[in-house]
C-alpha cells in the first residue's frame, strides 16, 4: 500500500489532471500520505480521493493538494520564504509544503487535530513547520507578512485579516462559497496598490469555521 509503484501511479494520475510542476510532483511522490490517515484506511492512502480524519474533517484529495501547491508556486522567480496555512487538519498539506518553501506557519482550530499533526510532522523531521491552535480566520499576524497563504477550508467571504497578512507580491489560494455546495478556488495576489483575483474553477471543501475547540 506504500510501495513505490503505488505512489508512481498517483503521480501519473496527477500529471493526467494537469499537474506539471516537477517540484510538486516529486514531493507528492515522496510524502508518506499513509502516515496522515487512520490505520484502517491506510490501504486507500494513495487513491486520489479525500478521506475522513475524524472530528468531522477530511484529508484533502491529493489532486487538490497538488493543485493548490502548484498555484502557490507558479510563475515565481524565487520560492516563497514564508507561507501561512489555514487549517492544518492531518498535517499532510504542511508536509507537502515544507520541502518547497522556507517556513510554514499552520493554524488549526481543533486542538486534537493540531496535536496529532505535530506528532506526525515531528516524526518526519520537518523542522520548518510551525503549528498553532487558534482561530484560523484571523491568521497568524505575529509571524507575517507572508509570501503565500493557503486556506484549506471554504468561507462564503474571505476573512479580511488574511489578505492583509500578505506581503506585496504575495499570493493567497483559497476556496470561497457556501458550505455544502460548490465553491470556487481563487487566487488573490497583493499588488503595490490593491489586490488582483482570478479563479481556478469549482471545488468542494469543508467549511471554514471561526473560534477554537479542544
Amino acid at each position: 500500500m506504500t510501495s513505490a509503484r503505488t505512489r508512481t501511479r498517483l503521480v501519473a494520475r496527477l500529471r493526467e489532471q494537469g499537474i506539471d510542476d516537477e517540484r510538486v510532483l516529486a514531493v507528492m511522490r515522496e510524502t508518506p500520505r499513509h502516515l496522515f490517515i487512520e490505520e484502517a484506511l491506510a490501504s486507500r492512502a494513495y487513491e486520489d480521493t479525500a478521506l475522513p480524519i475524524g472530528l468531522g474533517q477530511t484529508i484533502s484529495q491529493p489532486y487538490i493538494v497538488a493543485r493548490m501547491t502548484q498555484a502557490l508556486l507558479a510563475g515565481r522567480e524565487a520560492l516563497p520564504l514564508r507561507v501561512l496555512e489555514i487549517g492544518t487538519g492531518s498535517g499532510y498539506q504542511s508536509a507537502v509544503l515544507a520541502p518547497l518553501v522556507g517556513q510554514v506557519y499552520s493554524v488549526e482550530r481543533i486542538e486534537r487535530l493540531s496535536l496529532r499533526a505535530r506528532e506526525r510532522l515531528a516524526a518526519l523531521g520537518l523542522r520548518n513547520v510551525h503549528l498553532k491552535h487558534a482561530d484560523g480566520s484571523i491568521g497568524w499576524p505575529g509571524c507575517g507578512p507572508y509570501d503565500g497563504i493557503l486556506v484549506t477550508a471554504a468561507a462564503e467571504r474571505l476573512p479580511p485579516a488574511l489578505p492583509e497578512q500578505l506581503a506585496t507580491g504575495g499570493r493567497l489560494v483559497a476556496p470561497l462559497g457556501p458550505a455544502g455546495g460548490v465553491q470556487e478556488l481563487l487566487i488573490v495576489e497583493r499588488k503595490a496598490i490593491g489586490y488582483e483575483t482570478h479563479s481556478l474553477g469549482a471545488v468542494v471543501f469543508v467549511p471554514l469555521l471561526a473560534g477554537v475547540q479542544p
